[in-house]
């Protein structure tokens, strides 16, 4: 499972590429795999034989928000089950936002940083945590 791919959604690319950046910087050699929206990602989840191992999304986006997205993982009880840990990476961090996410039983909510050495230590956190964690077996 720790090798397993990373999901990155996010509409914007230079946010995924700082993002990828960072990732690489502190080590991580996951295959990434990138939606600029989430309906995509949704229809890959839904799909893939492969296990995913975090999913890293933006709230706002076209087509399909971050909100919206994670309701439809929950919605799906093959996907459901599989426990695929998901976070919110966004610009905004307000209280509702942060409030809302979580009751969509989110693992956690960052806000973007503005640097690529902030950039470093959230995704240094993300993983970390990711990769020490116990995770559900989840059987076909």
């Amino acid at each position: 499972m720790h090798n397993s791919p990373i999901l990155i959604v996010e509409d914007d690319k230079d946010d995924s590429e700082l993002l990828t950046s960072a990732l690489l910087a502190i080590g991580v050699k996951n295959e990434f795999l990138y939606f600029q929206n989430p309906a995509e990602a949704l229809t890959y989840l839904q799909t893939t034989k492969k296990e995913t191992f975090l999913i890293i999304s933006d709230i706002n986006m076209p087509v399909m928000n971050g909100f919206d997205f994670k309701k439809k993982i929950n919605e799906d009880i093959g996907l459901f089950k599989k426990s695929i840990p998901f976070v919110f990476l966004s610009t905004t961090a307000t209280r509702y936002l942060v409030n809302e996410a979580y009751t969509l039983s989110i693992q956690g909510y960052f806000q973007k940083p503005d640097d690529f050495k902030e950039m470093n230590e959230v995704a240094k956190s993300i993983i970390q945590y990711w990769k020490n964690c116990k995770h559900p077996t989840y059987y076909n």
